[in-house]
């Protein structure tokens, strides 16, 4: 049976950081990742997700019979409204501000899909959310990357210009490359297993890739994606 909102923080009204997102369309909270939920094992698991907007992914994966709990945290109390009618449970409010020790250990899964760059410390948050882990559960991790072509390009330009979504969203509070988001999930205790694009780079990155032996890679990569499991 699906749960009203569970708890909000201090941040859920009022606060600077979710006023941030105030003017941001209702389309910036909706997607959903198939990508994610089709690698989900089916099964009674329990689905912690960070940013879970209204409850896209959440609603594939309890639909597809990959959960049996569901339970997202996100910042934007519209969202959250939206999304506590379609998963188990939301925490409403900003992340930075929630106790989460009565959830430690009791997920199988972790999910972050572009937002851990919106953090002001999100080391410390992921170190946070990696507890709630049960040893060995999977945690799936996107991020724009930093290092991509285009924005090397625009500094070259000398051009460090932000836009309403995209690497460059103006509500970014940090940047990573795909050896810097690697790096910090090894430090908060999870075993990656995969680096790469969420998307796969067209054929002709592809075959600069091969030529110049993956030396440049990180080039090619929009958004970085991270799997691993927690020690």
């Amino acid at each position: 049976m699906k749960q009203p909102i569970l708890s909000k923080s201090k941040a859920a009204v009022g606060d600077p950081l979710a006023e941030i997102y105030a003017d941001k369309p209702s389309t910036y909270f909706d997607g959903t990742r198939l990508d994610i939920v089709g690698e989900l094992e089916v099964g009674n698991q329990s689905i912690l997700e960070l940013g879970c907007g209204s409850g896209g992914t959440g609603s594939a994966a309890l639909a597809a019979g990959k959960a049996q709990r569901y339970v997202g945290i996100e910042l934007d109390a519209k969202a959250a409204a939206v999304a506590s009618e379609r998963i188990t449970e939301v925490l409403v409010g900003d992340v930075t501000n929630m106790d989460l020790g009565a959830f430690a250990g009791a997920f199988d899964v972790l999910i972050m899909s572009e937002v851990l760059e919106h953090l002001p410390d999100p080391w410390g948050t992921l170190q946070q959310l990696v507890a709630c882990l049960k040893p060995g559960g999977r945690v799936y991790a996107s991020s724009p990357n930093v290092a991509h072509r285009h924005v090397l390009m625009n500094l070259v330009r000398g051009s460090f210009d932000y836009a309403g979504d995209g690497v460059m969203d103006r509500t970014h509070l940090r940047w990573f490359t795909p050896t810097s988001f690697r790096q910090m999930f090894e430090e908060a205790g999870v075993r990656v297993t995969s680096v790469g694009p969420v998307v796969r780079p067209g054929w002709k990155a592809q075959l600069i890739d091969r030529l110049t032996g993956g030396r440049i890679r990180h080039l090619f990569i929009v958004q970085i994606m991270v799997r691993g499991v927690r020690r």
